[in-house]
C-alpha cells in the first residue's frame, strides 16, 4: 500500500477531524490536548494535508468549513464562524457528519466522550466553569498584543499594547492565578490530590496547563517572578502534569507545534522589565 493510500485509509477510519490554521498551536491546542490525553485518534488536515473525498486537501478543508460566505454545508450543519471547528463523522443528522465550532463548545462536547469530564454531573459543571475561566485568561493574553484591533499589526498598536500588558501582568495575572491556586487547594483539602476537580485528569487540567505553558513563553520574566506566589499552581500542578506519560510523549513529538505568532507571542518589551 502506498503512503498516499495509507493516509486516505486512516482519514476515512478516524471519527474526528480538527479544523484549524496550519503551523500554530493557537486555540486548537486546547482541543488537541484532549485527544492526546485520552489516546483517541483525530486528523488535523491543515497540518497533515490528508486527501478528502470532496477533492479538497489540507487547509482548503478548514477554509471551506469556516468560509465567511458559507450558508451551511451539504450535511445540514449551519455555518461555522471561525476555526477551530470539529467534524465528528456520522454524529450528525441521519448519520451525516456533525460540525461544531467555538473552543469551549468543542471541549464540552468532547469531554464526556473522551472520559475527561469528571465522574458526576456536578464534577462536569465544575470542570466546565474552570476551563471557561482559563479560556477567559487566554483571551486576555491575546489582547495584550492586539488591544486596539485584531485587524491591525502589533506594530500599529505598540503603545496600547504596553499599557494593556502592564495591567495584564500586574492586575489580571494575580487575580486569575489566585483563583486557580484556591481551586487546587480546595481539591487537595478534599483528599483528591493534584488535579483541579476530583481525582482524575479532566479537560480543566489540560486547558489550564496549556494556558500556563503559553504564558511561560509569552511572559517568561513575569511568570518567573510570579511563580513563588502560587506554589500549588507552579510547583505541583504544572510540573506534575508535564510528567504524565501522555504529555511527555506529545511534547517530544513533531505534532506539538511551536509557539510563534498565534495567541501566545513573546515580545520582550511587553514582559516584566
Amino acid at each position: 500500500m502506498s503512503a498516499h493510500e495509507a493516509k486516505r485509509q486512516r482519514t476515512q477510519s478516524v471519527d474526528y477531524e480538527l479544523l484549524y490554521h496550519p503551523q500554530i498551536p493557537g486555540r486548537a491546542e486546547f482541543i488537541r490536548l484532549l485527544f492526546k490525553a485520552s489516546g483517541v485518534e483525530f486528523t488535523d488536515p491543515a497540518n497533515e494535508d490528508p486527501p478528502n473525498e470532496s477533492g479538497l486537501n489540507g487547509y482548503a478543508l478548514v477554509q471551506a468549513a469556516c468560509s465567511p460566505r458559507s450558508l451551511g454545508d451539504e450535511e445540514g450543519n449551519p455555518p461555522a464562524f471561525a476555526p477551530p471547528a470539529l467534524r465528528h463523522r456520522q454524529a450528525g443528522k441521519d448519520g451525516k457528519s456533525l460540525v461544531i465550532h467555538q473552543t469551549p463548545t468543542i471541549m464540552s462536547y468532547l469531554g464526556g466522550r473522551l472520559g475527561l469530564a469528571g465522574e458526576s454531573e456536578i464534577e462536569s459543571v465544575w470542570i466546565n466553569q474552570i476551563a471557561l475561566t482559563a479560556l477567559d485568561m487566554n483571551n486576555e493574553c491575546h489582547d495584550t498584543h492586539h488591544p486596539v484591533a485584531v485587524s491591525k499589526y502589533y506594530e500599529e498598536q505598540k503603545q496600547a499594547a504596553l499599557e494593556k500588558s502592564k495591567d495584564f501582568r500586574e492586575t489580571r495575572m494575580p487575580k486569575f492565578f489566585s483563583y486557580f491556586e484556591r481551586v487546587l487547594k480546595h481539591n487537595k483539602d478534599s483528599g483528591n490530590g493534584k488535579y483541579l476537580v476530583g481525582s482524575k485528569l479532566s479537560y480543566a487540567d489540560t486547558t489550564l496547563w496549556q494556558l500556563l505553558d503559553g504564558l511561560k513563553f509569552a511572559f517568561p520574566e513575569e511568570m518567573k517572578a510570579r511563580s513563588p506566589e502560587f506554589p500549588l499552581l507552579f510547583e505541583t500542578f504544572y510540573p506534575s502534569l508535564e510528567e504524565e506519560a501522555w504529555l511527555k510523549t506529545y511534547l517530544k513529538s513533531a505534532e506539538r507545534l511551536p509557539y510563534s505568532m498565534g495567541v501566545f507571542r513573546h515580545y520582550p518589551e511587553l514582559d516584566r522589565q
